[in-house]
């Protein structure tokens, strides 16, 4: 659509207007796409015609431009004409419109009027003041605007037909390059959007980065990919977005859990049973490798199959073949499997639970997940993704993080991963209610209790010796931040002031460690710093 304010208020749209209305005495009016006239009342001119201006003071004056602009408006969607002239309200006035397209589509028009012709007579302009007076127009005015409405000669009329024509050219032509310029900045705001996520994957941090790139590099081979990581980082979300950015991505994409059927269940799902197999099976039935043929099978927790089942998935891997359950004659399918797994399938080969030949046939391309604890650098970009998510799904106004929630959030080591970081937000959403700021006493025990006591590997490894340090006397908040201060500056004099180190024993992120130190004056560059400046 086009923006008639801003073409109104172009230089050059200005002074094609100022001339057309001080030569020719005609008003310039604009219709969008839907045909309907804009800023009727806002020419920085006024009204250049008498004669519509006496229209327009007209109680009716509206309705009889209404008139107007909708039979030019029919006539531009009943024909191919891009400029004709009309007869206008009032009998023996004219008008002269030209349309304005962009790409060969109609945007709008340009419309200038009222005029006479040259073969007006004086008998036609006398009705013409008739019909004002008749409409209430005292008849001096009426006389005097009709007047000093113009009757175009030819050469006038072909001066003033050009002029109109090249505001119309001017309106397209430069909504023309107000699209491609907002065109060109949605590109680039999806390019910098596309360096935080990959499909629908969340993330800024250079793991994440380097997935996008191993991704965006496999994704349109037919390679077998491996996904591994812990739960909830998002390994269905990696097989999905394999999937919908490969040469696959119009067929179907079918995702299974390994470990949600015992083994003859699975045999049944996978590849299908014929009519009486068994007690049940009352008709022939698809596995998932025949309903998901010429697409992709996303076989998550691969790892928790038997040695029998490895044996039948080797088999279709390596030959694209399968035999349904009952069945006398093998089936042929061409299928894209991304397999996914949370458990070490090297020790599980070691222990001989797991084929080798299998894992080296699944293995082409693997896919490392970090947790979310080894990018704790997402983690705001994930609290704000799922809670704008969740406040749009509620029909909630966009709430805000407090900043001491997101440093708790930060603290936090998630061992549920990005599941358990969604989770936790929208139970934030809920619990919040009206309230616009998100406050940490809202957060789930698990948080609570992970961000404020002292880590496992502390209390393990001789941590009783810090209370030593500690004053057991007052509130129990000042002893917690008394024994977190020296922990802090005990684990920094030991790491050599390794925050990334330190925050590992810690069991907090490095950004949460960063924002303790400098809360607490433990940074003894910091603190060296100001000595030398005379602080």
């Amino acid at each position: 659509m086009i923006d008639w304010k801003t073409m109104k208020d172009l230089h050059s749209t200005k002074r094609l207007e100022k001339i057309i209305g001080q030569w020719y005495g005609l008003d310039v009016l604009f219709i969008d796409h839907q045909g309907r006239a804009q800023l009727v009342h806002e020419s920085e001119y006024g009204f250049k015609s008498p004669f519509f201006k006496i229209q327009m003071s007209h109680s009716f004056g509206r309705e009889w431009l209404d008139a107007d602009v909708e039979k030019v408006y029919e006539k531009f969607q009943s024909g191919s004409e891009k400029h004709f002239e009309f007869d206008a309200f009032f009998p023996g006035t004219f008008g002269f419109a030209h349309s304005v397209e962009v790409d060969g589509e109609f945007c709008g028009a340009i419309l200038a009027y009222p005029y006479f012709k040259e073969t007006t007579t004086s008998s036609e302009q006398k009705q013409v003041i008739d019909r004002l007076i008749e409409m209430g127009v005292e008849h001096d005015d009426a006389k005097v605007a009709v007047e000093k409405v113009k009757k175009f000669t030819g050469r006038f009329y072909g001066e003033m037909k050009d002029l109109v024509s090249i505001v119309a050219d001017e309106v397209g032509t430069f909504h023309e390059e107000i699209s491609k310029r907002e065109s060109r900045i949605l590109d680039l705001n999806s390019e910098v959007g596309n360096k935080y996520r990959y499909h629908n994957i969340i993330g800024k941090s250079k793991k994440m980065q380097a997935v996008y790139h191993l991704l965006s590099k496999v994704a349109n081979s037919e390679s077998t990919i491996m996904i591994s990581g812990e739960n909830g980082t998002g390994k269905e979300m990696v097989a999905k977005a394999v999937h919908y950015n490969s040469p696959r991505k119009d067929s179907v994409f079918v995702a299974v859990n390994c470990s949600a059927f015992n083994d003859n269940l699975l045999d049944s799902e996978l590849f299908g049973h014929v009519k009486g197999a068994f007690t049940g099976a009352v008709k022939d039935k698809k596995g998932f490798f025949e309903v998901a043929n010429g697409g992709t099978l996303f076989l998550d927790e691969i790892g928790d199959t038997s040695p029998s089942m490895q044996v039948k998935l080797l088999r279709i891997l390596q030959e694209g073949t399968f035999m349904p359950v009952g069945a006398t004659q093998p089936r042929k399918v061409n299928v894209r499997v991304v397999c996914a797994t949370n458990r070490n399938l090297k020790e599980m080969i070691a222990k001989g639970e797991f084929r080798e030949d299998l894992y080296y046939r699944i293995n082409v391309i693997n896919v490392n997940l970090p947790a979310l604890r080894e990018r704790p650098e997402d983690i705001p970009v994930l609290m704000d993704f799922f809670l704008q998510k969740k406040c749009e799904e509620a029909g909630l106004p966009l709430k805000t993080f407090s900043k001491k929630c997101l440093e708790k959030m930060m603290d936090h080591t998630w061992p549920g991963n990005v599941r358990e970081l969604q989770n936790e937000v929208e139970r934030l959403v809920v619990l919040a209610g009206e309230d616009k700021n998100i406050t940490p006493d809202l957060l789930s025990s698990r948080v609570l209790e992970s961000t404020g006591g002292l880590s496992q590997s502390h209390a393990s490894a001789g941590g009783g010796a810090f209370l030593k340090g500690v004053n057991t006397q007052g509130s129990l908040k000042d002893a917690l931040e008394e024994l977190e201060i020296l922990m802090i500056r005990e684990g920094l004099k030991r790491t050599g002031f390794n925050k990334s180190k330190l925050a590992k024993e810690l069991g907090i992120s490095r950004a949460g460690l960063i924002m303790k130190v400098e809360k607490y004056g433990l940074d003894k560059r910091a603190a060296a710093a100001k000595k030398a400046a005379g602080e």
